[in-house]
């Protein structure tokens, strides 16, 4: 302090000048006013969690210069560690089981003098958060991107300090759809039978294009405002929870922006993986598993980035996997979630993830995550399902992954000439391959997303292989997830367009000519598909069988396909004909789950009919009939 200094020093033949002790006195005031705390993350936290430690990212110009203390009962500073920016501290904290929530005030000395002070607030958790039930077998997904979903606030369409500008004609520009539109049409959702949300991601996106999808965050703790708020978002997140709806993240544990805050200061020189040459992934994701891959594949694969405006992260630096980890625990607790779906899932670093799923899994066990491993390879993707054996002793604890084998199979299944290796035969053999998944009734199922061709034109807008699609994705093993869009029959071209595939939903904005919510404007077709639908997924809502059942198919034949969920009291029968002519089927052939006596009711229609000798499918058609006898 400067009082110290000042009776430090000798006086005996020498005079304190007071010219001096001014400067003195000035220098120390200008230092101590230049601190200030640019970002203090996270923003908050909460007590009562699982895991008592919390490490706090403290950035501001020169921080690392100054000490940090506290005083709160049950709350100490365990560590502090200074990296190679001057401008970072990261500080460690023991919350005990015994602190209650409150505000206290983290203080910043130098040389005994508090120079800088910030409160912080421990929050009360909500009730049972830790037993929060996460998404399963039961539910449906709905896909949405909230820039094309609907526009509910016009006034936030551009941000003076967000780049990007609003620009609908711009297939891949903004166009306004936010948080509030998805708010005002939650009751489409409900009523159209979805019982859980996935959004594409929300934070913040502060790039100079493509902004909209949000998957190139530029600050992992705040929404971006084009959207809304994170008192919004909240909000919306409680709203659909009272709806008896569940709300899904994305989360990027893999890359970020290029505009991210930390670029123009890196808190280390390992921060990034190829931190000081831009190298591009090989996107050779079997690396990771293959036992004769070369080190240097596999380092380009997880190491290298998608794109240049993608710096990939490097979560082998204990700092930056702590942030990430503590940042998902933050948004879960936060906005209520009931599940994350993760992106680019195998290219981050694989010990990494097994932390992180650890991590969350112990916190709430009873969470889902869904990851995205994009391969046709079943091998693959069971490889990161918690509870899979693998030979490289990997351990996951992610319960859920996207079933890409699946969703290329469908395509395949349906589209493809029917022969004993092609066609539904090759949607029939797909299924033997659940022998390697530990729980293949946790996989999500779809039909496809925000980066795949709309389902309707990958089967040239044939509205009997779209129903049979749906009836599919309803009633297979499973957790199913359908895009926006997917229930009017929207379109896209056959090769990749990003803009196109998430194009506007029609009555999102005003003055759109066809409005998809009331069904103004919708032709027959879309209309019958939507209904189509809506009465399928409501019915799986109470249709036990299908969440809990066991599943039992039969090799199809001359195009008809027929498989059973059943259960000790329950029978289903599906039964699918894609033929351009009706088929019949001779139904002995089912014995093993039939009788003579058994008769079945169309869910969908509400008709009985006779299962004792033969089965009439009309054509290009699916068929689910409750079995009694």
């Amino acid at each position: 302090m400067i009082d110290d200094q000042i009776s430090a020093t000798p006086t005996a033949g020498k005079r304190l000048y007071p010219a001096l002790f001014l400067f003195l006195l000035l220098a120390f005031s200008a230092q101590a006013a230049s601190y200030s705390i640019g970002h203090l993350e996270p923003p908050s936290w909460w007590v009562g969690m699982q895991q008592g430690q919390l490490q706090l990212m403290v950035h501001g110009e020169q921080i690392a210069n100054l000490t940090p203390s506290l005083s709160y009962p049950g709350l100490t500073i365990k560590a502090v560690t200074r990296v190679a920016s001057v401008n970072y501290l990261f500080i460690d904290l023991e919350i005990s089981k015994d602190a209650l929530p409150g505000e206290f005030l983290l203080r910043f000395t130098q040389q005994g003098q508090t120079v800088l002070s910030q409160s912080y607030r421990l929050e009360a958790r909500a009730r049972d958060s830790a037993q929060r039930k996460g998404f399963g077998p039961a539910d449906a997904i709905y896909l949405l991107v909230p820039d094309r979903f609907a526009n509910g606030n016009r006034n936030n369409d551009s941000v003076t300090t967000l780049r990007e500008k609003a620009n609908r004609a711009d297939a891949a520009g903004r166009h306004g759809g936010d948080l509030q539109g998805i708010s005002e049409h939650l009751d489409y959702i409900a009523e159209m039978g979805f019982t859980q949300i996935w959004s594409t991601p929300l934070t913040e996106n502060n790039q100079a294009e493509a902004s909209y999808h949000g998957y190139a965050s530029t600050n992992l703790y705040q929404v971006d405002a084009r959207f809304g708020s994170n008192e919004e978002y909240h909000e919306l997140v409680d709203k659909t929870n009272r709806k008896g709806l569940g709300f899904i993240q994305d989360v990027v544990l893999n890359h970020i922006g290029s505009g991210h805050w930390w670029m123009k200061d890196l808190p280390s020189a390992d921060w990034l993986n190829f931190q000081d040459k831009f190298v591009v992934t090989n996107h050779k994701r079997t690396t990771i598993q293959d036992p004769h891959a070369s080190l240097a594949d596999r380092k380009r694969f997880s190491n290298g980035w998608f794109v240049e405006s993608m710096p990939d992260l490097n979560q082998r630096n204990p700092l930056l996997a702590n942030y990430l980890i503590q940042n998902n625990i933050w948004w879960i607790e936060y906005a209520g979630l009931s599940g994350f779906r993760v992106d680019t899932y195998p290219y981050s670093d694989p010990l990494f993830l097994s932390e992180w799923s650890k991590r969350i899994i112990d916190e709430y066990p009873n969470f889902n995550m869904v990851g995205e491993e994009w391969t046709s390879n079943p091998a693959i993707v069971s490889y990161w399902q918690k509870g899979k054996v693998n030979s490289d002793h990997y351990l996951s604890y992610t319960p859920s992954m996207m079933d890409f084998p699946l969703y290329y199979a469908l395509q395949e299944g349906l589209m493809g000439e029917d022969s004993d290796r092609t066609g539904l035969n090759v949607l029939y053999e797909s299924l033997a391959n659940d022998f390697q998944y530990p729980a293949p009734e946790n996989l999500v199922i779809f039909e496809g997303n925000h980066d795949t061709n709309r389902i309707f034109s990958e089967l040239a807008q044939d509205e009997g292989l779209y129903r049979m699609a749906m009836v599919y994705l309803a009633t297979m093993r499973g957790i199913p997830q359908f895009t926006y869009g997917t229930e009017i029959l929207m379109t896209s071209p056959k090769r990749r367009d990003d803009g196109r595939v998430r194009a506007d939903f029609p009555g999102g904005w005003p003055g759109d000519a066809v409005n998809a919510f009331s069904g103004q404007g919708l032709g027959k077709a879309e209309k019958e598909a939507q209904q189509f639908l809506r009465r399928l997924l409501n019915w799986r809502k109470g249709a036990g069988v299908i969440h809990t059942g066991k599943l039992m198919h039969f090799v199809p034949e001359q195009g008809t396909y027929v498989y059973f969920r059943y259960d000790k009291s329950r029978r289903l029968m599906v039964a699918f004909n894609k033929n351009r002519q009706p088929a019949t089927l001779e139904l002995s052939r089912f014995r093993e789950i039939l009788t003579p006596q058994s008769s079945g009711i169309d869910v969908l229609s509400g008709q009985r009919i006779s299962l004792a000798k033969t089965l009439t499918l009309p054509a290009r058609s699916a068929m689910i009939l409750e079995v009694n006898d």
